[in-house]
Parts: C-alpha cells; structure tokens; sequence
C-alpha cells in the first residue's frame, strides 16, 4: 500500500484532484507502478490500473501478474473507498485470461481494504 501511495503523489491529476496509485505485483516479487494521468482532451487520459498493467506488460511479456493495489488520494488523504472503473475492470479480465490465473486485487482505503481474488468477482458480465 505504501508504493500506491508514492506512486500517487506523482500523478497528474491537475483537474480532478483524485490522485490513483497502483501497484502490480508480479509473480517473480517485481513491482511496476502507475498512477493516473488525466489530459483536458478527456477521455484522453489513463487510469493508474491502466498505466500499471501496460507497463507490466510491455516491459514484462511473459511475466504472470500476481496481485494488482490501488489508493486514492485527495487533499494529502487516504480516500475511504476505491473501485476500478469498467475499462480497468476489463483489461484487468483479459490480463487473468491471458495468463491462465486470477489476479488478486487489494482495494485500499483509509479505514479498510477490501481483497478480491479475481477480476471475474469485479466484472460478472465482461465482453469476450
């Protein structure tokens, strides 16, 4: 939770203040990072799970994708409550497919975290 938190504070969130962190755990015990990255041309910008899983996998083909945690800060705060949105949801779904195994997801707020074991459980109605 600590890595998603400094990665974070290095988001570019300049017009919803909402700075993502993520974390992909890959099975060898590397860490990739991602936060959010917003653009005034929305939708242009990308999601921190996004960032994150990309970068694993374009750095990492082959690497199996362990566990994927996710904060959110606003005003220098721990948000309460974190969920992925629907696109995330989904490269999240193919990402499990791809690799034969489920992705555990860690969804950190400031006063509890919330534990999936698969996307499947986040995304009961996916495209194929």
């Amino acid at each position: 939770m600590d890595v998603a938190v400094a990665a974070a504070g290095q988001a570019y969130a300049p017009y919803s203040g909402f700075r993502v962190g993520a974390v992909v755990a890959l099975a060898d015990g590397t860490l990739v990072t991602g936060n959010n990255q917003e653009n005034a041309a929305y939708p242009s910008g990308l999601c921190a799970e996004r960032v994150a899983l990309f970068g694993a996998a374009a750095r990492y083909p082959e690497a199996r994708v362990k566990a994927l945690v996710l904060v959110a800060v606003r005003e220098g705060r721990i948000v309460p409550s974190i969920a992925l949105c629907g696109a995330c949801r989904q490269v999240l779904l193919e990402t499990e497919r791809r690799q034969r195994h489920p992705v555990r997801v860690l969804l950190c707020g400031c006063e509890e975290v919330r534990c999936v074991d698969s996307a499947d459980a986040l995304l009961p109605l996916s495209f194929e």
